[in-house]
C-alpha cells in the first residue's frame, strides 16, 4: 500500500507526517538524516514495549550509532511530574549531549511526557514521534504540544516543542484494544466537526471502515485528520486564536477526565466525545446552532460506540459545581472568563467567551440530573 506524507510548514521548523503500513520496520531509513548516526534514546510505555520495541529498535540499529531505551508505566499516571524528573534523571545518568535524539514510541501520554522531556533535557534536544494509538497518530504526535498534568488538571504543565518528524504506522493500531480504537476516533470526528462539513459526511459513510481498520479508508481519516490540525497549527502555532478550535470538546472532556481521577476508567477520547455532544448541545441551547445538527453529531458518535453526553460516560459524571471547579482550572480560561468552543452548524465551530455561568451550570447540573 502507498505512503501517505504531508508537511507542516513552521519555516526552519517544518517537519513531515508519514502515514502508512510497516514504518516502523524501516525507521532509520525512513528518518534518514535526523537519525543518521546519533545516540538514539526510545521512550515507550511497558504495553507499547512488549509488543513492539523490538521491531523499532531492529529498524533503527543499522543507522544509530548508539541504542538505549527507558520504558515507563502505561497510563495517565506516567503523565507526571515525579516520572518526567525521573526520567531526565535517568536519561543524563548514561551520558548525553545534545545531538541526542529522542524517539517518543507510545500514545498520547508517551508522545507528551517525552516531548517535554525533549523540550527540557539540555535546553532542548531533537526528537520525532513514532505514535502508535489512533487518536496519538491523528491528533497529539502533530503541532508540538508537550506536557505533563498537575494536581489542579491535565496539561498545565509543558511547553510548544515541535517534533523532527511524525511517523505514523497504521499496522501498529491492529494490537490497539478496540475501546481505544473508538477513542481515537473522536479526534477523528472532530476534525470534521469543528472546519470539514465534507469529511464528517465521509465519516458517516465508513466510519465503520475505519473502525474496521480497513486500510484504505483508516488511511485517508489519518491523512485528512493531520491536514487538518497541520493546517491550523501552521497558522496559529502558539493557540493565540484559530488554534483553540482544536478544543472541541475538550473544556466539559478535561473536567470529566479530572472528576474520573485519571484512573482509566474514563478515556481521553470518550470524554471528549461526550464533550462534543455537550457543545453541540449547548450551542442549541443558546441559539446558535439547529437541534439537527447535534442530532447528527451525537447519532455518530454513538454509532460509533462513544458517548456524547454526561448520560452515557462511563465515568467522570459529576455535579456541576465539580465540574466547573475543573473548568476553571483549563488553560482555556482568558482573564477570568471560560471559553467554549461552540458550533453554529456541522464544520463551523468558533471560540465564545461569553457563556453566563449560570448558564453552565443549569446545563451542566441538567446532565447530572439526567443519570
Amino acid at each position: 500500500m502507498t505512503q501517505m506524507s504531508l508537511t507542516v510548514g513552521l519555516g526552519e521548523r517544518a517537519y513531515d507526517i508519514t502515514i502508512g503500513p510497516g514504518l516502523i520496520d524501516h525507521a532509520g531509513s525512513m528518518l534518514g538524516e535526523i537519525a543518521a548516526d546519533r545516540h538514539i534514546i526510545i521512550v515507550s510505555d511497558n504495553q507499547v514495549a512488549s509488543m513492539h520495541l523490538q521491531r523499532l529498535c531492529n529498524g533503527l540499529l543499522p543507522v544509530a550509532r548508539k541504542l538505549d531505551q527507558f520504558v515507563v508505566s502505561a497510563g495517565e499516571a506516567s503523565k507526571s511530574m515525579v516520572v518526567l524528573a525521573q526520567l531526565i534523571d535517568d536519561i543524563l545518568a548514561i551520558g548525553v549531549d545534545r545531538s541526542v535524539l529522542l524517539v517518543a514510541f507510545g500514545g498520547g501520554v508517551i508522545g507528551d511526557l517525552a516531548g517535554f522531556v525533549a523540550a527540557s533535557l539540555l535546553r532542548g534536544v531533537d526528537f520525532v514521534q513514532i505514535p502508535t494509538s489512533l487518536l496519538a497518530q491523528v491528533d497529539s504526535s502533530v503541532g508540538g504540544k508537550t506536557g505533563v498534568n498537575a494536581k489542579t488538571g491535565k496539561n498545565l504543565i509543558g511547553a510548544f516543542y515541535q517534533p523532527r518528524a511524525v511517523l505514523a504506522d497504521t499496522n501498529i493500531l491492529a494490537t490497539l484494544p478496540a475501546r481505544e480504537l473508538r477513542a481515537g476516533y473522536a479526534e477523528v470526528v472532530k476534525y470534521g466537526l469543528l472546519g470539514d462539513a465534507v469529511f464528517f459526511d465521509w465519516l458517516e459513510k465508513h466510519g465503520n471502515q475505519v473502525l474496521a481498520l480497513e486500510p484504505d479508508a483508516l488511511q485517508y481519516a489519518i491523512y485528512k485528520s493531520c491536514s487538518a490540525k497541520a493546517r491550523i497549527v501552521e497558522a496559529d502555532e502558539h493557540e493565540a486564536d484559530k488554534r483553540a478550535l482544536l478544543n472541541l470538546g475538550h473544556t466539559f472532556g478535561h473536567a470529566f477526565e479530572a472528576a474520573a481521577k485519571y484512573d482509566g476508567r474514563l478515556l481521553h477520547g470518550e470524554a471528549v466525545a461526550a464533550g462534543m455532544g455537550l457543545a453541540f448541545d449547548l450551542s442549541v441551547e443558546l441559539g446558535l446552532c439547529a437541534q439537527q445538527a447535534a442530532d447528527r453529531c451525537k447519532t455518530h458518535l454513538q454509532a460509533s460506540g462513544l458517548p456524547s453526553d454526561q448520560i452515557s460516560l462511563p465515568a467522570g459524571n459529576a455535579p456541576a459545581d465539580i465540574l466547573l471547579g475543573h473548568m476553571k482550572h483549563d488553560k482555556k480560561i482568558r482573564n477570568g472568563a471560560m471559553h467554549f468552543v461552540l458550533t453554529r452548524a456541522i464544520g463551523d465551530a468558533f471560540v465564545h467567551g461569553d457563556v453566563p455561568e449560570a448558564v453552565v451550570t443549569t446545563f451542566l447540573e441538567r446532565g447530572f440530573n439526567a443519570v
